[in-house]
């Protein structure tokens, strides 16, 4: 599990000002935290988990394989630290699940039989909205 590993060493934040309403505040305090990890730099993970972060993680890295996550929603730049560093944590954690491989199964007798009756139906409904025959 990630989450006994103490990443903060390895990360770099920069605070700037937050977008979109809020006043004063807004316009003069840098409330906003980008978080920035480079993931092949770091030493807490092993090959293979850089490769898993690079590959599930690719649309959130930059072209120097940089981590960025940005929070940007409290009034307090501490608040909005510890959430971006709780989100990087719980996003790694979440990459380096193992994903279960997925058993095939085939379709049970009563799935194919409510399957096939689904199918009459459907064909007898559209039956039912032509025009009746004269013959």
């Amino acid at each position: 599990m990630v989450l006994h590993r103490n990443f903060i060493p390895e990360l770099t934040f920069t605070a700037t000002r937050s977008s979109g309403a809020g006043g004063q505040n807004v316009n003069k305090v840098n409330t906003k935290v980008e978080l920035r990890f480079h993931v092949e730099s770091s030493k807490l993970l092993s090959q293979e988990e850089k490769n898993v972060l690079m590959r599930k993680l690719a649309n959130r890295m930059n072209k120097e394989g940089e981590l960025i996550l940005t929070e940007q929603n409290e009034r307090s730049q501490l608040k909005n630290k510890e959430k971006v560093i709780d989100r990087f944590y719980r996003l790694i954690n979440w990459a380096l699940i193992p994903q279960k491989r997925r058993k095939a199964t085939r379709p049970t007798l009563a799935s194919r039989h409510r399957r096939l009756e689904n199918k009459k139906q459907h064909s007898e409904k559209k039956s039912r909205r032509q025009n009746p025959r004269l013959d």
